[in-house]
């Protein structure tokens, strides 16, 4: 029973291994093979648009965050449609009109930050 249990899993594993040593070679190659020129400009620190040797306490524009929230949450909102969409054949009519209500929901969310103007930008 054990080794029937291990058994299921071993294809995982073997894609597990293949997927680090695939990773570890193309990260190996590209250290290599790329040219290696660093400078003051490629090696300072860059955030937001923003020259990082100013004052730390200076005025951050907000949207910089809203912006940031709203891609995560139509994101994550939108990973939800794949497992709906492979298992809409085994739905029942509730499921359907369950999603259908999420999707009019996100719609409700987006439509909303168009029309405050979150979308806009200077």
């Amino acid at each position: 029973m054990s080794s029937l249990f291990f058994y299921e899993y071993y294809y995982i594993l073997i894609f597990l291994i293949f997927s680090v040593l695939i990773s570890f070679v193309i990260f190996a190659l590209s250290f290599l093979l790329a040219n290696q020129n660093p400078d003051t400009e490629k090696l300072s620190s860059y955030e937001c648009g923003f020259d990082p040797y100013e004052d730390a306490r200076n005025t951050f524009d907000v949207r910089f965050y809203l912006v940031a929230i709203l891609f995560i949450i139509f994101d994550l909102e939108t990973v939800f449609f794949f497992p709906w969409a492979i298992s809409l054949a085994n739905l029942s009519s509730w499921g359907f009109w369950a999603m259908v209500d999420f999707v009019f929901e996100l719609a409700l969310g987006f439509f909303y930050a168009w029309k405050i103007g979150a979308l806009e930008w200077e």
